[in-house]
């Protein structure tokens, strides 16, 4: 099940528990179920986490091929460069076709490497707005929770002293 799923259920399992009697917005919920709740929560964030982590490995992949990618064209075009006959005229057009084909691949590489950059930044800015909203919901609910126990916890000890249980 994964975390919004849990989460869901957690909304449910609110939505559905009852009202305390004269305190309409404390809930009286099952607390074993919710307790297994957020054991699977915390059970399924390492799952979560190896999954932010393969997208920063598949995007570092993506970088070092992209600079190797880089590398070989420039080494390609510095090649060709050598080999381009030795009259002044060609060696002076292959010298500025070679630069042009240089700066090309620089630019190029350069702008994949940049987006590749850039998708891995979106990448981890989503992973971290996805955990950042998991976790305010999974606090909201713990707020709750801890409400209602205290709650039921205070309004015991209030019915156990008027009814002279000490």
């Amino acid at each position: 099940m994964s975390i919004d799923e849990i989460l869901e259920e957690m909304d449910e399992l609110l939505d559905k528990a009852g009202s305390v009697p004269f305190v309409s917005h404390k809930k009286v919920i099952d607390g074993e179920r919710m307790r297994e709740l957020i054991n699977d929560v915390r059970l399924n964030m390492p799952h979560e986490l190896k999954e932010a982590k393969k997208i920063e490995f598949d995007c570092q992949r993506i970088l070092n091929e992209a600079k190797l990618n880089a590398e070989s064209i420039i080494r390609k075009a510095e090649e060709r460069a050598a080999q381009i006959v030795s009259r002044e005229a060609i060696v002076t057009e292959a010298k500025k076709k070679a630069l042009d084909m240089i700066t090309k691949a620089q630019t190029a590489a350069k702008n994949l490497q940049q987006n590749a950059a850039t998708s891995v930044a979106k990448m981890l800015n989503d992973t971290e707005s996805y955990y950042s909203r998991n976790l305010q919901s999974i606090k909201v609910v713990k707020s709750k929770l801890g409400s209602a126990v205290s709650s039921g916890l205070s309004m015991n000890s209030t019915n156990d002293k008027k009814n002279g249980i000490q």
